[in-house]
């Protein structure tokens, strides 16, 4: 989590009781770990004598600050943002040494295209049939684009045409 930071902002009023999700937060910071992701990445703990409510800022490697509000943010989805976002970081980094523009633009047209689906229905001789996430031929099995994303029981006096519309094995 920290090697996307370059700083660790914590504050609370040790006297507050809403101080679990700041505590956390310096916990997962201070693990072993976290600190060897990244040994740069200042923490900063700022005690507090006022009301004011416990918060914790954090400052990316690209210089964006994000602030959050450590009474109503549990520390796991703090931690959960900071990758998402971090993980972001790594995708435009990427591209702008491939050389490619960031953001990518996706034109308006291709957003509307339909797209072939890639899960595939197995049908096996035992009768059952499973969903699967790629093309594969398991044992007597026969694969369909027919997809609906649960498991399904044929029946034994049903014909498998019933059950799928077009196969990749050159049924139509």
């Amino acid at each position: 989590m920290l090697k996307f930071l370059s700083k660790v902002k914590i504050e609370f009023n040790a006297l507050d009781p809403r101080i679990a999700s700041c505590m956390e937060f310096l916990a997962q910071c201070n693990a072993r770990k976290a600190k060897e992701s990244n040994p740069a990445c200042q923490l900063q703990v700022k005690r507090r004598t006022d009301d004011h409510p416990p918060q914790i800022t954090v400052t990316f490697v690209n210089g964006v600050e994000e602030a959050f509000d450590a009474t109503s943010t549990p520390a796991q989805t703090i931690r959960t943002m900071i990758l998402e976002k971090g993980q972001m970081l790594e995708t435009e980094q990427m591209f702008r040494e491939a050389g490619e523009k960031w953001p990518v633009i996706i034109p308006e047209e291709e957003l509307h295209q339909s797209f072939p689906g890639t899960k595939v229905w197995a049908f096996f001789s035992s009768g059952l049939i499973f969903n699967c996430c790629f093309l594969c031929f398991v044992g007597r099995g026969i694969l369909s684009n027919n997809c609906q994303g649960k498991q399904k029981r044929r029946s034994s006096n049903s014909n498998l045409s019933d059950h799928f519309t077009g196969c990749h094995f050159g049924r139509s």
